[in-house]
């Protein structure tokens, strides 16, 4: 079983930051590839961006590349989301995900294997 907990939520302004935590836990958390999706109302949920606590290749959605940056720090068990330049648009609750590396594709959520509580970001206008 892997626990996510995510953190870092919250209202700002848009072209403001914010960074969104996920602390995980659990034997076999290590196993699993990391990844940010997000939802807003009334949409589905959406990949957001990806890696792997082993490092090497990460992965964004095109509407995020550029403006938000996914990393891990192995010794605190956490991934991060720094999110900048924030739009109105990636106003959405945002969910921490441990992802199969072996199962579905990277942006689906199939690939998912266990999911956050999730947090909410809101970005005014």
């Amino acid at each position: 079983q892997v626990q996510l907990v995510e953190s870092g939520g919250g209202l700002v302004q848009a072209g403001g930051s914010l960074r969104l935590f996920c602390a995980a836990s659990g034997r076999t958390f290590s196993r699993y590839a990391m990844g940010w999706f997000r939802q807003a109302p009334g949409k589905e949920r959406e990949f957001v961006a990806r890696m792997r606590w082993s490092g090497g290749s990460t992965y964004y959605a095109d509407s995020v590349k550029g403006r938000f940056t996914i990393s891990r720090d192995n010794a605190k068990n956490t991934v991060y989301l720094q999110m900048n330049s924030l739009k109105p648009e990636d106003t959405a609750v945002y969910y921490c995900a441990a992802q199969y590396t072996d199962r579905g594709s990277y942006y689906n959520t199939e690939s998912v294997a266990y999911w956050g509580q999730g947090t909410q970001v809101t970005v005014s206008s």
